[in-house]
């Protein structure tokens, strides 16, 4: 236990100063030399924060045996931090929860139920999906993510409720990309409730995105003076916005 307290430390001082490839490599000493075990032991001691700062790092070109032994619980618990680190793309986001719920063994749906149940879960699921909102819309409408298959006719939420329990349009194997897809058709027919409100969170996002559009446009009438640099760069998005929001926190 004296070892394993004084690597915990050790491992917490490493990513303190940023040596993120070090904290691991001292987590995947223990786990070679006294086994899974032994490193999920001090996993569970260690603070989310630091759980976080190592799994975030996903590398997909190597196996992480943090993202293999993370449980759903751990996962959860350093998730709904990842908003401190102000990444604008979420791309850090995205590779490490593909990387662990998508892993080998693992079910999915334990890992979404476990942020489902904790105050910060569902907006980070949103920011998994804000690039994407258009598209979890058109499947959220219609069951399939092509949005020329799309009324456009936004649901409302008993709406949305009742559609979790229709036939899929397009059934898992379909879309098994291992990304996005397949997260929002297990978030639709799997867990139906944490899917309804990610999406009211994605249209609340961008509603709150026209609005300041429509404020921004009176400014500009108002001023005689049109800047669309940032429409011409693809800036002005929904998913710019919330990004935008969250970078102040």
């Amino acid at each position: 236990m004296n070892h394993h307290l004084a690597l915990i430390a050790q491992t917490q001082s490493l990513i303190a100063a940023g040596d993120i490839v070090g904290a691991e490599s001292a987590l995947v000493a223990l786990a070679d030399a006294e086994g899974d075990q032994a490193l999920m032991e001090v996993m569970e001691q260690l603070p989310p924060k630091d759980i976080l700062a190592v799994i975030r790092e996903y590398d997909s070109s190597k196996e992480s045996i943090m993202n293999l032994l993370v449980t759903p619980e751990m996962f959860a618990r350093a998730v709904v931090l990842e908003k401190q680190y102000k990444d604008l793309s979420h791309t850090h986001l995205r590779g490490m929860m593909n990387a662990v719920i998508f892993r080998s063994e693992a079910d999915p749906v334990e890992f979404m139920d476990a942020l489902g149940n904790l105050e910060g879960g569902v907006d980070a699921v949103a920011d998994y999906f804000v690039e994407k909102w258009g598209r979890i819309e058109s499947f959220a409408r219609c069951g399939s993510f092509d949005t020329l298959l799309d009324d456009g006719q936004m649901l409302s939420r008993a709406d949305l409720q009742a559609s979790a329990y229709v036939r899929p349009v397009v059934e898992q194997d379909e879309v098994a990309d291992q990304d996005w897809m397949e997260l929002a058709w297990i978030l639709r027919y799997q867990c139906p409730d944490l899917f309804i409100e990610m999406l009211l969170v994605l249209r609340s996002r961008a509603q709150a995105f026209m609005r300041g559009q429509d404020e921004d446009d009176e400014s500009e009438e108002d001023d005689g003076k049109v800047d669309t640099r940032d429409t011409d760069q693809g800036k002005a998005t929904p998913a710019a916005r919330a990004s935008d929001e969250e970078s102040a926190i």
